[in-house]
């Protein structure tokens, strides 16, 4: 009885052992059904009070920062359409010649006065003693003219001194003729005719020799006034002489090219033996005086006015911020002086925003020195202008 109570037993726990095939998935998809109840009956996101409030101090947050932003920018005009500008300064000879002399200064700082190069020009030495000794004749000249007044004031004098006698002899004679003529109405007896005729004819004699003696006088003074034309003919003459030697020197001058400007030597094309002409180009001058040009748009001009502060930033130097101000803005906008002007009168008419140039000039006292980098014409700047 024991053995098959047993045997009972052992049959009953196999047959509860035995699982259901179709017993796990009714239990998972059970499980699935009650996460998925689960999840609808959590509160929605949207509906929790503390998203609104983290969306509201976002939202805050973000227009408040916008705000201050555009409070921040509006004070500020800024363009990219800028470089930085110079008069550059080519040197070119006046006479022509072959260079016997050239500096070896490329890229290098050169002080205004430096000689830079020397011409060798033919028959330059000759045209300068020819033109002092064109001088040196025409002074000789000169004295000479001033020597011929003093001798023709010599002659008047002598002329003067031997009109004295026929002078005096006239005045005399003529005194007798008045005196025999008034005895005569007097008394026609008491004078003789042939006195009276003697006396006409010293009267007349002497006159005549006065009257010689005048004219030398009045020949001399006219001598005078020759060598004095003389004189001043001379003296113009030296004049000109003065200016060829002056001309001839400026020629030898012409020779040595120096540097007119403090500046930067660069492009240098011609070496010792090439053969220069009048206006060809040696090399060029990067002045030490520099600016940036800034085409801003017309519309940003409002409220730029001359002397307001302006932080320069030059792409090659990003870290380095320099500083300036507007030191002027051109009356007028580009196209204006561009070599063939729009015709806006003709055609279809598009409205263009215009770009007008402003001046920038660097501020070495209140910030980086320009000169102490290697800056120069053509290089792009960021100019940014404090409006506000």
């Amino acid at each position: 009885m024991t053995d098959q109570t047993n045997h009972s037993d052992a049959d009953h726990e196999d047959d509860g052992r035995k699982p259901d095939p179709n017993g796990e998935d009714q239990q998972s998809d059970t499980e699935q059904q009650d996460e998925a109840d689960e999840d609808d009956k959590k509160p929605s996101v949207f509906k929790k009070p503390l998203f609104w409030i983290i969306l509201v101090i976002v939202g805050g947050g973000l227009i408040i920062g916008g705000v201050l932003y555009w409070l921040h920018a509006r004070q500020f005009e800024s363009t990219d359409d800028a470089f930085v500008d110079t008069h550059i300064v080519r040197l070119a000879p006046q006479v022509a010649g072959t260079l016997v002399q050239v500096a070896d200064i490329d890229n290098r700082h050169v002080e205004a006065g430096r000689l830079l190069a020397v011409i060798k020009a033919s028959g330059r030495d000759a045209q300068v003693a020819e033109a002092q000794a064109n001088e040196s004749q025409a002074r000789a000249q000169f004295a000479q003219a001033q020597a011929q007044v003093t001798a023709a004031e010599a002659q008047r004098q002598q002329a003067a001194a031997q009109a004295r006698v026929p002078m005096a002899a006239a005045v005399k004679a003529q005194q007798d003729l008045a005196r025999y003529e008034a005895l005569l109405r007097l008394d026609p007896s008491a004078v003789a005719g042939q006195q009276l005729d003697q006396a006409r004819a010293t009267a007349r004699q002497t006159a005549a020799d006065a009257a010689a003696a005048r004219e030398q006088i009045d020949t001399a003074t006219a001598q005078i006034s020759v060598a004095r034309k003389q004189v001043g003919a001379a003296k113009s003459v030296i004049d000109a002489r003065r200016a060829q030697v002056e001309q001839a020197n400026v020629t030898i001058g012409d020779l040595r090219l120096t540097a007119p400007v403090a500046g930067q030597v660069v492009n240098r094309s011609v070496n010792v033996g090439s053969y220069v002409a009048p206006g060809t180009q040696l090399m060029a001058i990067v002045p030490d005086k520099m600016w940036v040009t800034a085409n801003f748009k017309e519309t940003q001009l409002t409220l730029m006015k001359i002397g307001q502060p302006v932080d320069i930033h030059v792409d090659a130097y990003p870290g380095v911020e320099f500083k300036g101000h507007i030191d002027s803005i051109q009356r007028g906008a580009g196209q204006a002086f561009a070599l063939l002007p729009p015709q806006n009168a003709t055609g279809n008419y598009v409205k263009v925003v215009q770009r007008v140039p402003v001046r920038i000039v660097f501020d070495a006292k209140n910030g980086p020195d320009p000169k102490r980098y290697p800056i120069g014409p053509g290089m792009s700047v960021v100019p940014t202008v404090k409006v506000r």
